[in-house]
């Protein structure tokens, strides 16, 4: 098993002698001396930047659904109108990151694109570059599409807890509408039974529990619509996510096929360059064998000229 060796100081030292051979002075020595301590940080390209914005934005969303969560999921602590703002606000954060993991896959396919030359030939030299940038592309689709399955989670439990308040009044209204006609019946047979005695008390009882009714059932009634409006938009708001999370998935395994061939292309790449290197070293060696061969045909025939 071979030994490594760290020869950085013979690096150093073989610098600074060529420094000192090139006729360097000292300040001039000191700050190539130092550039081995003090790195310069490296400039960042427009692809990286656009991409740790996209993840930065991906990450303030995560955390925005963490801080909400339990004002969302509990209706206590909440408005409906509050819950509404919510989700608005993380469909407008989920639309602003999938326009940026957009805007980085057009940046690569124009780069794809331009790196080939005038006979379609790929640039080899870019092409572990371009497989690098997908596989950016494509764990920031992962993440994304992480935070919208939270978000779809979030809503499903509010879906339900309104499909669950809506149930109880729907049963509440059936039995308020039961009550009223059983306790018609027998005010009306009292009304009967007490017509000549007490008309003026009957009557204003059951006009106040007629009142009380229909506000009871105005109330359940109005009550029913919003939260049957609600779930209208619950359900679109859903199935738009839904839509948008299935695209985000089928984008992501289109970016980890492309990522695939683009590492199968640089293997048959780096396979050509091998066969190349070894066709080159063949050749050698056949001109070689060839050189020598008719070095040594001259030779023998000169040979046997003179030897007769």
């Amino acid at each position: 098993m071979s030994r490594f060796r760290d020869r950085t100081e013979d690096f150093k030292d073989a610098v600074r002698q060529s420094a000192i051979s090139s006729g360097f002075n000292e300040s001039k020595l000191a700050a190539i001396m130092a550039s081995f301590i003090i790195h310069k940080p490296r400039q960042r390209t427009l692809f990286l930047n656009s991409a740790l914005k996209t993840l930065e934005s991906i990450g303030a969303l995560d955390q925005f659904l963490l801080k909400h969560r339990k004002d969302y999921v509990d209706r206590h602590r909440t408005t409906e109108q509050e819950r509404d703002s919510i989700e608005h606000e993380v469909t407008a954060f989920v639309k602003a990151c999938k326009e940026q993991i957009d805007v980085l896959k057009n940046c690569i396919n124009d780069e794809e694109a331009s790196s080939k030359g005038w006979l379609g030939i790929r640039d080899s030299s870019n092409a572990d570059t371009i497989a690098h940038k997908h596989g950016v592309v494509l764990i920031l689709s992962e993440k994304l599409h992480s935070v919208t399955a939270q978000f779809d989670q979030m809503r499903a439990v509010r879906f339900q807890e309104a499909i669950n308040r809506a149930m109880p009044r729907r049963k509440l209204k059936k039995v308020v509408d039961s009550n009223s006609i059983d306790t018609s019946k027998p005010l009306n047979l009292e009304h009967r039974e007490t017509n000549e005695n007490q008309p003026e008390r009957l009557r204003v009882q059951q006009e106040l529990l007629d009142d009380e009714t229909r506000a009871l059932q105005v109330e359940l009634t109005s009550l029913l619509d919003a939260v049957q409006d609600t779930e209208t938009k619950m359900v679109e708001m859903s199935a738009l996510n839904h839509l948008m999370s299935t695209h985000v998935l089928q984008q992501a395994q289109q970016i980890e096929h492309l990522y695939d061939q683009a590492v199968e292309a640089t293997k048959n790449v780096e396979l050509g360059n091998k066969e190349l290197s070894q066709a080159i070293q063949r050749n050698r060696s056949s001109r070689t064998f060839l050189v020598l061969f008719f070095f040594v045909l001259t030779f023998s025939i000169l040979f046997l000229d003179w030897y007769n």
